[in-house]
């Protein structure tokens, strides 16, 4: 396979920086033409963006209010009976031993 075009070399290295919006109007503009033109580079470009898409999609879901509840109780019984390092440290070890 040959070796990339320098123009998709730019691209491909501020593909992240496009996506996230941290480039200039300038840069971001050239990098846009670029994609529109180059077949290659705009394949990993859809693949980034629509894996941003459905991370997006799935972050947004709810978690269940029995979930919350459990976890919330958990961290409240943690807070009211704080565990020094050395006790912390040989229940962790304990679990590492027996599995989780």
């Amino acid at each position: 396979m040959p070796d990339p075009k320098p123009e998709c070399q730019d691209a491909l290295h501020e593909l992240y920086g496009y996506l996230d919006g941290e480039l200039t109007d300038v840069r971001r503009a050239a990098i846009h033409r670029h994609l529109d033109d180059c077949q290659p580079c705009a394949e990993p470009y859809d693949f980034e963006a629509e894996l941003r898409q459905v991370i997006r999609r799935k972050c947004q879901e709810q978690v269940p209010d029995r979930l919350m509840a459990k976890v919330r109780a958990a961290l409240a019984l943690e807070q009211a009976s704080p565990v020094d390092d050395a006790e912390w440290t040989g229940r962790s070890q304990a679990r590492t031993r027996r599995g989780p």
